[in-house]
C-alpha cells in the first residue's frame, strides 16, 4: 500500500451484517492512510459501541444526503439487491467511485442501467466479487494457457453450505425472488454461492456478458421460501467450455466451496476462499499452493491513484449477470418433496438437510453434470438459453 497524504473520504451503505466486514476493513484502510470513514448509511444509527475506534462518523438514512454533506469520494454499497441499482446511480451522478457488493443487480436490464450510468457519469465501480481478487486466478490462468492440463474440457464447482431459518429471517428481502414489483433473486447461486459461478467463468476467459453462448438451470428449494436454495446450473461459454456449478444451503456440513477445472491430461482444484490450488496432472505428484489475495477496496484506492487496474469492473461480471438473468426468468423453483430433506436444530431454528445433497454437488462438480442426469429423484431440468 502506498500511503496517500489526503485520505479519501469514504460513505459505507449498509453498516451490519455481512457490511461490518467492509467497517472493519475501512477501518483498516484508515489505519494506513488510504480513507478516512466519512459517513455511514443505516435506516439505525450505530451505537457508540458499533463504532468503537471510528470517532464519529456522520450518520443519516439518506444515501444522496450524506454523499453531498461528507463530501465523499467514495461509497462501499453494501444494502439488499433490490436497492442496488438506484444506489449506484445516485454516487455516480455524484462523481462518487464505488464498491458495490455482489451481486449486483438483481436482473439484467438493472445490471445494464447500473453500468450505463456508472460509465457515463466516468466514475470507477469494482465489483464486491473477492474471489477476483485471487492471485491464484492468473497462476491458474497461466497453467491452462501453457497446457499443462491439457485441453479443458470443462469446469465444475461445488458449494455446500449450512443455512437455518434464522438465516431467511434476518431481512425482508431474505429468500425472495420478488418483493412486490421489484425483482430480489436472492438464491444460492445468484448471492451466497454467487462466486463460484463468477470465478468459474473468470478461470475460463469467459467473464463478459457476449461470452455466454447458453445456460440450463435447475432450481429447488427445501425451505420453505420463496427463491431456490438448492440448484445446478450448466453454462456453455464462447471458447465451447462447460461451466457446470452445483450449489446448496441444505448441506449435512458446511464445507469448503471449490472449482475443478477439467483437462484432457489433469485437473486443478481450486478452493476460491482459502486462496488454495491443488494441480494433478499425469506423470506426476500433486502439487499443491497458496496465494495471496489483492482487497478489492483497496485495488480501487489504488486504481483512482492510478497505480492499478481494478479487478472487478462491472463488465467483468457479465457473464455472472447472464446467470442471474436466467435464474431470474426460470420456472419458480421446485420444493423438493418432504421424504428428500430432513430436519435438524440450527444455530438461530431449524435447517433443513437434503438427504444425499453433498454427493450429488461434488458429483456435479466433478462430471460437470446436472442433478437430473445424476439421478436425483426430485430433480427435474429446465433451459433458458441466452443464445
Amino acid at each position: 500500500m502506498v500511503k496517500s497524504s489526503r485520505p479519501l473520504p469514504v460513505v459505507l451503505a449498509g453498516a451490519r451484517g455481512h457490511g461490518r466486514r467492509h467497517l472493519e476493513n475501512i477501518g483498516r484502510l484508515e489505519a494506513a492512510g488510504l480513507l478516512r470513514l466519512a459517513g455511514i448509511c443505516e435506516l439505525a444509527p450505530l451505537t457508540a459501541e458499533e463504532l468503537a475506534g471510528f470517532g464519529a462518523p456522520a450518520q443519516s438514512a439518506d444515501f444522496g444526503g450524506l454523499l453531498d454533506s461528507t463530501g465523499a469520494g467514495l461509497a462501499v454499497i453494501c444494502t439488499p439487491i433490490q436497492t442496488h441499482t438506484d444506489l449506484a446511480l445516485a454516487a455516480a451522478r455524484r462523481g462518487v467511485h464505488l464498491l458495490l457488493e455482489k451481486p449486483p443487480a438483481p436482473s439484467y436490464a438493472e445490471f445494464q442501467r447500473m453500468a450505463d450510468g456508472v460509465r457515463a457519469a466516468g466514475t470507477a465501480c469494482q465489483i464486491g466479487f473477492q474471489s477476483l481478487g485471487s492471485h491464484a486466478l492468473p497462476a491458474i490462468r497461466e497453467l491452462i494457457d501453457s497446457g499443462s492440463i491439457g485441453t479443458v474440457r470443462g469446469i465444475g464447482g461445488a458449494g455446500a453450505w449450512v443455512r437455518d431459518e434464522g438465516y431467511y429471517r434476518r431481512a425482508p428481502w431474505a429468500g425472495r425472488r420478488r418483493l412486490g414489483d421489484l425483482d430480489v433473486v436472492d438464491g444460492v447461486l445468484t448471492n451466497p454461492l454467487a462466486h463460484a459461478v463468477a470465478t468459474a467463468f473468470a478461470l475460463d476467459g469467459s467473464s463478459l456478458a457476449d461470452d455466454v453462448s447458453s445456460i440450463e438451470t435447475e432450481l429447488f428449494r427445501a425451505h420453505d421460501i420463496e427463491a431456490d436454495d438448492t440448484s445446478c446450473v450448466r453454462a456453455v461459454t464462447g471458447r465451447g467450455t462447460r461451466v457446470t456449478v452445483a450449489a446448496t444451503l441444505c448441506a449435512e456440513e458446511q464445507a469448503e466451496p471449490y472449482l475443478v477445472v477439467h483437462g484432457d491430461r489433469g485437473r486443478i482444484t481450486f478452493w476460491y476462499k482459502q486462496d488454495r490450488v491443488l494441480v494433478q496432472r499425469a506423470g506426476s505428484g500433486p502439487a499443491e499452493s497458496v496465494h495471496g489475495r489483492t482487497d478489492l477496496l483497496e485495488n480501487l484506492v489504488e486504481h483512482l491513484a492510478g497505480r492499478a487496474e481494478l479487478l472487478a469492473p462491472p463488465q467483468e461480471t457479465g457473464a455472472f449477470m447472464r446467470v442471474v438473468e436466467a435464474i431470474r426468468t426460470a420456472p419458480e423453483p421446485a420444493p423438493l418433496p418432504a421424504g428428500s430433506w430432513r430436519s435438524a436444530a440450527g444455530e438461530s431454528g431449524s435447517r433443513r438437510i437434503v438427504r444425499g445433497i453433498g454427493g450429488l454437488v461434488a458429483a456435479s462438480a466433478d462430471t460437470l453434470s446436472l442433478f437430473s442426469e445424476l439421478g436425483a429423484p426430485w430433480a427435474l431440468p429446465s433451459e433458458v438459453s441466452t443464445s
